[in-house]
């Protein structure tokens, strides 16, 4: 209606986002994709806007080069990004205009890709990417705060395509694949690889598979983690979730070894995003392991992803 004025920055803007209050899988899918332009020769860039970081303003979380070890001063999820790419400068901005022209100026990329940020109408983009969790139900979409919709479907109209997320795990649910059709969108569906749980502090993989161990996540889908700790042979004895993007305290690792003592275990398993809070914690005398979580399309789904973006 005209409200609100959009910018243009100096290069392709794809939004990565959703409809739904986490869950989805963003974080895999901006890396996926950072890697895969990176890969056609692309001068990538990404911004966010930090959630639950401690700093404000502009923040430089990576220059492509450099590793990040306080996630508080920058939010996990672009912690990670960071930490798992290699040549991708990273800013995290609440006022994204702002942390893009700083990345346009310092790095001059040919394409930034915005993280979490279909809701976001300041900066003009080129192509927006909306996932949907393939595992959602009737329940969770209705608007908030009854269910995990932010906005209503038919917001799905402006997206360019629409990604089916974890698709190996579940397929879309008949209602998903219906209203994906009305909006006469592009879809494709992408799947989750899983890697081996490694040591959060040495990298060392998981050798003992068979063993007991208690499953703790602070995230948006909780379920999919535990259908992904069923892909790597680990007995789940108990279960520690929190919210999405939780800040772990040191009482919270007293609760964990409590819970460990009642399973007779001494290794935990996490997300590689809890991985990133974890470490700065006091936690002897716990095994603690990540499982790696890679976002993956078929090369028909990656062909036609790139069409779109690259048209």
């Amino acid at each position: 209606m005209g409200f609100f004025v959009s910018r243009k920055l100096p290069a392709k803007v794809i939004s990565v986002g959703n409809i739904t209050s986490g869950g989805t899988g963003k974080t895999p899918a901006v890396i996926y994709l950072a890697k895969t332009l990176l890969s056609q020769g692309h001068r990538v860039a990404i911004l966010s806007r930090g959630y639950g970081r401690k700093t404000a303003g502009t923040q430089l979380v990576t220059d492509g080069a450099s590793s990040v070890t306080d996630w508080r001063n920058f939010g996990d999820e672009p912690t990670l990004m960071a930490n798992k790419l290699s040549g991708v400068p990273i800013v995290v901005d609440g006022n994204r205009h702002r942390g893009g022209m700083v990345l346009v100026d310092r790095f001059n990329p040919d394409i930034i890709i915005m993280d979490d940020a279909f809701q976001h109408r300041a900066i003009e983009r080129d192509v927006d990417i909306v996932l949907i969790n393939s595992q959602d139900n009737r329940a969770t979409h209705k608007l908030l705060p009854y269910g995990m919709l932010r906005e209503p479907w038919i917001s799905l109209k402006r997206a360019d395509v629409i990604v089916f997320t974890k698709s190996n795990m579940k397929k879309p649910a008949p209602f998903l694949r219906s209203l994906a059709r009305k909006t006469n969108r592009p879809r494709v569906r992408s799947r989750y690889t899983v890697g081996k749980p490694k040591n959060i502090f040495n990298g060392d993989p998981l050798l003992n598979l068979g063993l007991t161990a208690i499953a703790v996540a602070g995230i948006g889908d909780p379920d999919s983690f535990i259908r992904t700790l069923e892909q790597v042979d680990v007995i789940i004895a108990d279960k520690l979730f929190f919210m999405d993007h939780y800040d772990y305290t040191q009482d919270d690792v007293d609760q964990i070894r409590t819970q460990m003592k009642k399973a007779n275990t001494d290794t935990v398993i996490t997300t590689e995003k809890d991985a990133v809070k974890l470490r700065n914690l006091e936690t002897t005398g716990i095994n603690i392991y990540s499982v790696g979580i890679e976002f993956a399309l078929s090369p028909k789904a990656e062909k036609r992803l790139l069409n779109i973006i690259q048209k």
